[in-house]
């Protein structure tokens, strides 16, 4: 059931080697473990993805693909976890990474005003990034931690699910055959 459903809404390996986004992996895209849908792959990636989410840094999905090449996990399954973090879930999950680094280095928060400009940017960046960084990190690991353990479990559930009904139907046959003789 994963694979098949991983398989439905993830893009074909072909269409993803002519992303012109990922011509600059040149044939490393050609790596078999990229596109390889199992257990060990797919909770790397999640992981991978699910780290990269909480680092504020642009192109999270460049970078996301770049370290699904260099440690051969599922590059589209990487990918797609780094949009945990997306324009209406970056301003909660940024704040509560800030939070978390005040906790963690014991400094007092501040309340900001958010105002969109360049500026305010430059100086609060100046006064936050520390804090900002620290609970990133900690939140990064922390939720990379929990979506690969997680998709592990998941997955070893859904296979031992698989290999009961399939016991059990062979029984069920192996009972009807039995009862026609």
């Amino acid at each position: 059931m994963p694979r098949r459903f991983l398989r439905r809404w993830l893009p074909a390996p072909q269409r993803m080697r002519r992303d012109q986004s990922l011509r600059f992996l040149g044939s490393r895209l050609n790596n078999h473990n990229l596109w390889h849908l199992n257990r060990n792959s797919v909770a790397t990636a999640v992981g991978v993805g699910l780290f990269l989410a909480f680092m504020p840094v642009p192109s999270q999905m460049l970078v996301a693909a770049g370290v699904a090449v260099l440690i051969g996990c599922n590059l589209p399954i990487a990918v797609l976890c780094c949009w945990v973090t997306n324009p209406i879930t970056i301003p909660f999950l940024f704040y509560g990474a800030y939070r978390v680094g005040t906790w963690v280095l014991g400094v007092p928060h501040r309340m900001l005003e958010f105002e969109f400009s360049f500026e305010w940017i430059q100086t609060v960046f100046a006064d936050i990034w520390q804090p900002l960084l620290t609970g990133c990190f900690i939140l990064g690991t922390l939720s990379a931690l929990v979506g690969s353990v997680l998709t592990r479990a998941l997955w070893r559930l859904q296979v031992v699910t698989m290999w009961r009904r399939r016991r059990a139907r062979r029984l069920a046959a192996a009972a009807a055959k039995k009862s026609q003789q």
